[in-house]
């Protein structure tokens, strides 16, 4: 018999095996409806934390504060994207080493509740699947598609075997693994795809690790997101009615353990709506009343952190949504890792079910309000180009989108000229949900205006014949939920002027990030750039820190939008003229003591007359001060 026939048979359930209720097992029963840890009856409290959103020197700050919270578990997503940034290409180094992540909750005594994908939404990045799936225009994504699995499949080959031996029946703490995410919120319903996926897991996981999936509250979702030899678990909020919540569960598992994967502590915020929040008092209660029916509960999250760099994804709900960089889901714990009234009234909940351990909460990190920082103009984004595409433009007669050029992230600048006098104004515009996903504009190398996804999609123009056209297009970060995941980015259609085409077109890949991190623009001699504020550009600072690196958080004072990168470090969005994020957190192990912090900002829209940041000591959303609480029970 073939290890992959023996292992479809385990799958299904067609070769039944009853492993021992011995030391490292963790199994269904089915009869009592719970779990049985090493034979005994178990049920667990857990919390989601996203090591990709946390920086690795606070991996440990965070997970004790977890532990001492009374959870016994983590649930922890891994990110195809964040490893795998082109095909065969890994990267598991640094903030990336998952496997000493997982080390480390291991070392602080909590289980684990893993969530490989290879599919994972969490409002990341493509729903972590890699940009690169799509250089491949009519792959479909999250099926049967022979593209999508050979990839998938290369992939799984590559990080399962780093998670088998981290199980619990090898005498890890890995508990449990997920299959896929939310599939039946896909449209594809395809079930072959998740029989591909059952016997990759089985195949390179074992026989006997617990394999579950997560859907919904609601059965058309249960339908197509389950297949048996997966255990079916749900998610749902606060708020929701707990007895129907979980009889949905029960239409596809008539017995065994009751399960919330994903019970909601707060919400994602996207950029230009209203800062979320949940009340403490109706998480609280909401957490007893499952508790009560005996069953095992992940709390979504406990800790979000952060969207660093370009990480953050975006929802598609009647238009395009960006998520903003902070992740703070407004969590027990804050995204800075503090303790929230919310932890301690969870915490007290949690005592009512099981012993809290013995010992402190661990404090808040120290913050510290490093004042105001001048910058300076060092130069407009156009006069760079030597050093940001030091390869070169790509000639097109039309324009090219990120993904058939290789570019995942940041932007690309889009040149041609203008094929005529234009006298009196005329329009140059874009197709309808053309520009993916903000596109600047620049005649003659003077800022017109934005052309957005879902908004402004025409400007008026003037000029004369063989006028320089540049249109700098920045991707906001890829759609992470729903049938919209094959969202390519960048020009997606032509411009044109008055109706007429626009064509040879110079694509500049910018590798903004590559230059920064070798140490510019600060190791550089300025450039003489014009002196006007509108339009995208760099500009520089230094500032030193009093003898200590404690976190902090960078407001940018009449700043329109743009990014952040301190000693080279990319600290993601800003966009305080939209929000609801006014900040920007900035973990201090990015920062030096002894040497000055070199500060770089790109700027897309406009610069203040006498441009500064201001460095605080607390968060700011809605532009008004986050309520955090600092003291510490």
């Amino acid at each position: 018999m073939g290890l992959t026939t023996l292992a479809l048979l385990l799958a299904v359930g067609l070769l039944h095996t009853q492993a021992s209720p011995s030391a490292g097992s963790f199994q269904l029963d089915y009869e009592n409806n719970c779990f049985r840890k090493d034979g005994a009856p178990f049920r667990y409290i857990s919390g989601s934390i996203h090591y990709a959103r946390v920086p690795r020197p606070a991996w440990r700050d965070r997970l004790l504060k977890m532990y001492m919270s009374g959870l016994s578990a983590v649930q922890v997503y891994v990110p195809w994207n964040y490893h795998e940034p082109l095909p065969g290409v890994y990267d598991f180094a640094g903030d990336r080493d998952m496997e000493a992540f997982l080390d480390l909750t291991a070392e602080l005594g909590l289980l684990v509740i893993l969530r490989p994908g290879p599919y994972i939404c969490a409002e990341w990045e493509m729903g972590g699947l890699p940009a690169w799936l799509l250089w491949k225009p009519d792959i479909v994504l999250r099926s049967s598609d022979p593209a999508y699995l050979a990839a998938v499949d290369s992939w799984l080959h590559v990080l399962l075997p780093k998670i088998k031996p981290r199980l619990y029946q090898h005498g890890g703490n890995i508990i449990s693994v997920q299959v896929e995410n939310e599939y039946g919120s896909y449209y594809a319903c395809d079930y072959g795809y998740l029989r591909h996926l059952l016997v990759s897991f089985r195949v390179l996981l074992g026989s006997e690790v617990l394999l579950f999936t997560t859907d919904d509250s609601r059965v058309k979702e249960l339908r197509c997101g389950t297949l048996p030899g997966l255990y079916a678990t749900v998610d749902f909020g606060p708020g929701f009615n707990v007895t129907e919540a979980f009889g949905a569960q029960r239409q596809i598992e008539p017995k065994g353990p009751l399960v919330n994967s994903e019970y909601y502590t707060g919400w994602l915020d996207y950029w230009g709506e209203a800062h979320a929040s949940t009340g403490s008092v109706r998480v609280a209660r909401g957490l007893e009343d499952m508790l009560q029916l005996g069953a095992n509960v992940n709390m979504y999250m406990f800790h979000g952190g952060t969207n660093f760099a370009y990480w953050s994804g975006a929802d598609f709900k009647n238009q395009y949504k960006p998520v903003t960089t902070s992740y703070d889901y407004d969590a027990p714990l804050s995204e800075a890792g503090d303790p929230t009234e919310k932890l301690f009234a969870i915490r007290t909940v949690i005592s009512k079910f099981q012993p809290l351990p013995v010992g402190p909460m661990p404090p808040a990190t120290p913050k510290y309000a490093y004042g105001q920082v001048a910058l300076r103009k060092y130069a407009n984004l156009l006069d760079a180009l030597d050093v940001l595409c030091p390869s070169g433009p790509i000639q097109s007669q039309f324009p090219l989108t990120f993904e058939a050029i290789k570019q995942a992230h940041g932007f690309v600048l889009y040149r041609t000229q203008l094929p005529r006098d234009l006298l009196d104004p005329a329009t140059l515009s874009a197709p309808p949900h053309s520009v993916c996903d903000r596109g600047y504009v620049m005649l003659q190398q003077e800022y017109r205006g934005t052309l957005e996804r879902d908004g402004q999609t025409a400007l008026r123009v003037t000029g004369r014949a063989g006028d320089t056209l540049d249109v700098l297009l920045e991707n906001m970060g890829r759609i992470s939920f729903g049938a919209n995941i094959s969202d390519f980015k960048g020009l997606l259609g032509n411009l044109s002027l008055d109706s007429s085409p626009l064509s040879n077109w110079l694509i500049y890949p910018l590798a903004i990030d590559t230059a920064i991190e070798q140490g510019w623009p600060h190791t550089a001699l300025p450039k003489s750039s014009s002196r006007t504020r509108a339009g995208p550009a760099f500009y520089t600072g230094t500032f030193e820190t009093p003898g200590i690196t404690w976190d902090t958080f960078v407001k940018f004072p009449d700043w329109s939008k743009g990014q952040l990168w301190i000693n080279g470090c990319n600290l993601g969005r800003y966009w305080p003229r939209h929000g609801p994020q006014q900040t920007l957190f900035v973990p201090g192990s990015v920062l030096h003591v002894g040497r000055p912090n070199n500060i770089t900002v790109l700027e897309l829209e406009g610069a203040p007359p006498d441009p500064f940041l201001l460095f605080l000591d607390q968060p700011l959303f809605n532009r008004t001060l986050s309520q955090r609480i600092a003291a510490i029970e």
